[in-house]
């Protein structure tokens, strides 16, 4: 296992939403939702709630492969963040949201502190096409999610003519 490898790069994607932040917020935190946005997580069911410390159960797809992660919610405050770390493979997860003006600044960041797990490695590298390349495919997704999580909020707030 190379050190690239256990400790993939830092991703960070941003937007500029024509929105308040709790119109945002109404979105990004309805978890049940995701799946309107990701190109890779299909679906997440909140386990009891989502709140600090709940449980994310979330089912995933990249073409033939399908796979189900466990997380923990690590920052819940309405309107400002939204995070998760992910059990299985030790990433984190992150929404930011700050007022921008009139509107809302939405950044989502995916961090690995410590690492991955050694599946985690494994099954990047053997299933969904190594790390750079599952990485770049990530980054690409977080930047085209955060675009139609823009255009949800959007055309929700938009004010008849």
């Amino acid at each position: 296992m190379s050190a690239a490898a256990a400790d993939p790069r830092p991703l960070t994607a941003e937007v500029r939403i024509d929105a308040a932040p709790s119109a945002v917020w109404s979105v990004v935190s309805d978890v049940g939702r995701t799946g309107e946005w990701s190109p890779e997580c299909a679906r997440v069911v909140a386990v009891g709630g989502v709140r600090r410390g709940g449980f994310l159960l979330g089912l995933n797809r990249r073409g033939k492969v399908r796979w189900a992660t466990v997380s923990r919610v690590t920052s819940f405050d309405p309107e400002r963040s939204l995070g998760w770390t992910v059990l299985t493979n030790r990433s984190q997860w992150t929404y930011r949201l700050e007022p921008d003006g009139d509107g809302t600044r939405l950044t989502e960041t995916r961090r690995t502190p410590r690492g991955e797990s050694r599946f985690a490695v494994w099954f990047t590298e053997r299933l969904l096409g190594g790390q750079q390349a599952h990485d770049d495919e990530l980054e690409a997704g977080m930047a085209a999610g955060l675009a139609r999580i823009r255009a949800l909020v959007e055309s929700a707030t938009a004010t008849p003519a």
